[in-house]
C-alpha cells in the first residue's frame, strides 16, 4: 500500500485539499485529515517511534542484562582480577557481574533504539510534532497510480511538506 502525506498550515487548506480529492472522485475512505477537530495521530495509526523503541529496549534488556552479569562474573572468575581489594574474591566477581549487567543495559539502550528516543528520529515523530504545532496532515492511501494522480491535486494547495511512502507488504517481511 502506498501513502501520500501532505502537511498543510491550516484547517481551511486541509479541507480544500480534501474537497479537491473528493471532486476528483477519490474513495474518501482512503483519504484522511489529521489534526485538531479531525483524527489524531493515534487514531489514524501513526506509530509513536518512542513507544516502539522502548519496547525494543526492554526486550533487549531482558536478555542482555543477565547475559552481561554472567559474562562479567565469569570474566572476573577466570582472570582473577583484584580490582577492588576491599571486596575480596567473591565481591570482585559480583562487582564484575554488576558491571557486566550495566554494560548489557547500555548495549540494550543504544542498540535497541534509545538514541532515537533521546534525540528523536523518524518521519512519524516530525509529523506528530507538526500536529502538536497546529498543522494539519492530509493522508491519501492507494495504489501507485492513485498516489501519482493525487500528488498534483494536493500540490495546488502549497503544502509545507509532501512525502510519499510505500508500506512493506506482509510477504516481504515474513521471509
Amino acid at each position: 500500500m502506498n501513502y501520500l502525506v501532505a502537511v498543510l498550515s491550516d484547517r481551511i487548506k486541509a479541507e480544500e485539499a480534501y474537497s479537491a480529492l473528493e471532486d476528483a472522485e477519490f474513495s474518501m475512505k482512503e483519504v484522511a485529515i489529521l489534526g485538531k477537530g479531525y483524527k489524531s495521530a493515534d487514531e489514524y495509526g501513526l506509530i509513536d517511534p518512542a513507544n516502539e523503541a522502548w519496547k525494543q529496549v526492554r526486550l533487549m534488556m531482558f536478555w542482555l542484562i543477565p547475559f552481561g552479569f554472567i559474562a562479567g562474573f565469569s570474566f572476573n572468575a577466570i582472570t582473577g582480577l583484584d580490582t577492588f581489594s576491599w571486596a575480596g574474591t567473591i565481591g570482585n566477581q559480583i562487582l564484575g557481574g554488576l558491571l557486566g549487567a550495566a554494560s548489557g543495559a547500555l548495549g540494550a539502550f543504544f542498540v535497541g533504539g534509545g538514541v532515537g528516543i533521546a534525540f528523536g528520529s523518524g518521519d512519524a515523530l516530525s509529523y506528530r510534532n507538526r500536529l502538536n504545532a497546529g498543522k494539519y496532515l492530509v493522508v491519501v492511501r492507494g495504489s501507485t497510480a492513485e498516489i501519482r494522480f493525487a500528488t498534483p491535486i494536493i500540490r495546488r494547495f502549497r503544502p509545507e511538506n509532501i512525502q510519499g511512502y510505500t508500506a512493506p507488504t506482509e510477504s516481504s517481511t515474513a521471509s
